[in-house]
């Protein structure tokens, strides 16, 4: 009865993605079978898979180690040992199980190596380990490149990012009025999860043809990427030059540096304001509107009688125990939001039509900050030139840098809050209703800091405004 044989092929890089590699590695594997009289049972593929880095899982792999040691087939033929494995663990779990099963068999086209015997297995042992010392010298080498190619600002001959054209260089005017489009939304107060939703219902940002979900951290990597403003990166971080200025890109740049900064401000914030949790809202006042009586504050709820056509209220504002609140107040919630709406638009353009001093758009701390790099500068060229000694260097130079992020810091949250003020005034003269609720309420909060609502008493009443009092920011 002829042996029920495995074959694994795999190719660490497809780059036109058609197959071929591993296809020829097949070919030959079937043409070996068939000279041992063997016959095939299972083709294993992985392809575009490396063997060689630690964090990639290849489960064609896996799933072959784990029909060989349950009985499912009675040998594996690879085309060469290396395209097993070429971590030494990987072999040793093969190794693990030939010796569990002294019957199983064992070969590869390029050469002879039989893993049921303790010379087979030490020369397999040699052949991975020359492999990986081959594998870890070559991954050497492309670091190396990436780093000189990094540091000459150019960029890294992977995929272009969304954003830029193929040659990675020339911006996609299409692509980057979405980002900047997306970026405004962040500033008004609008939650990425909001934005990658809306994205995701466009087709717009995937990197691949055919992705149908794109993960929250994808989006904020592109809204955030230093990219955008020209900054080269290295392994995620931003690249420093001797002088210690950031190294700047071979391509065209969709923000300015004060953009970014922004950008990047306002979503460390959500983040320090609320770590893993979701902060998404359904009504406009929530966490605006307080109770008049407790001052606690009270959040919307949906009406469960309500129904598409009838009288009843679609949702409240109510004053809840659960929340800590007094539990005495409850309103209907859309004449509230109606209310406020009106107010606060009205309040908003009497004070565009009587603003005509421009806002002044500077930091004023700019030439303090200046001062701190060119400091960083002169201590790391005396260095250098030898007029400075490394530890004389190193006792000035961790004070004037975290001066010197503390600083950028504080710019970045100056800039935010400008840009801030910029969108909302904006959205001023759109329709409030097309707005996400995110720009809404901080349309809202940018007039008021809250709104009371007061006990109406008893029975059914109509509307009174006199029970919604806004506390109108100084």
């Amino acid at each position: 009865m002829a042996r029920k044989i495995a074959i694994y092929t795999r190719i660490s890089r497809d780059d036109e993605g058609d197959g071929l590699g591993v296809a020829r590695q097949r070919e030959d594997c079937e043409r070996l079978a068939d000279l041992r009289g063997w016959r095939v049972a299972k083709i294993y593929e992985d392809n575009d898979v490396s063997a060689y880095k630690r964090n990639v899982r290849r489960p064609e792999f896996e799933l072959m180690l784990s029909d060989l040691d349950a009985g499912l087939v009675d040998g594996v033929i690879a085309y060469d040992l290396d395209r097993l494995a070429r971590q030494p663990r990987d072999l040793e779990r093969l190794i693990d199980i030939y010796d569990q099963r002294s019957r199983l068999v064992f070969a590869t086209v390029t050469n002879d190596v039989n893993l049921s015997t303790a010379d087979g297995r030490t020369m397999a042992r040699v052949m991975v380990a020359f492999a990986n010392k081959s594998s870890h010298d070559t991954s050497r080498r492309i670091k190396r490149k990436h780093l000189e190619l990094a540091q000459q600002g150019k960029p890294n001959g992977g995929p272009a990012p969304y954003g830029w054209q193929k040659d990675g260089k020339t911006v996609d005017p299409e692509a980057a009025r979405h980002i900047r489009e997306a970026q405004k939304q962040i500033l008004a107060g609008v939650r990425i999860g909001t934005i990658r939703t809306r994205w995701q219902e466009a087709g717009l940002g995937h990197p691949r043809e055919g992705t149908k979900r794109m993960a929250h951290h994808h989006l904020e990597h592109i809204l955030t990427n230093p990219r955008l403003c020209g900054y080269r990166t290295y392994r995620g971080e931003i690249l420093h030059d001797d002088e210690g200025q950031p190294v700047i890109g071979e391509w065209e740049t969709i923000n300015t540096v004060e953009e970014w900064e922004a950008v990047c401000a306002a979503v460390a914030e959500r983040k320090r304001k609320a770590p893993g949790q979701s902060i998404a809202r359904k009504y406009l006042l929530s966490g605006i509107a307080r109770c008049g009586l407790c001052h606690n504050k009270i959040r919307g709820q949906v009406n469960r009688k309500w129904k598409p056509g009838s009288k009843a209220a679609k949702f409240t504002y109510q004053c809840s125990k659960v929340n800590g609140g007094c539990g005495k107040v409850g309103r209907v919630g859309e004449p509230i939001d109606e209310f406020i709406i009106d107010l606060v638009l009205q309040e908003q353009r009497r004070e565009a039509a009587a603003a005509d001093i421009p806002v002044e758009a500077r930091w004023p701390k700019e030439a303090e900050l200046a001062d701190t790099e060119s400091e960083i500068a002169k201590l790391i060229k005396a260095k250098k030139a030898g007029r400075l000694s490394v530890s004389t260097l190193l006792q000035l130079l961790p004070d004037l840098e975290r001066k010197r992020d503390e600083l950028k810091l504080e710019r970045a949250r100056f800039r935010k809050e400008a840009r801030r003020a910029e969108s909302v005034g904006a959205d001023i003269g759109q329709n409030f209703e097309d707005l996400p609720i995110e720009r809404q309420q901080a349309i809202i909060l940018h007039s008021l800091s809250a709104v009371l609502i007061h006990p109406a008493g008893r029975g059914a009443r109509k509307f009174d405004p006199d029970l919604i009092e806004p506390v109108w920011r100084e």
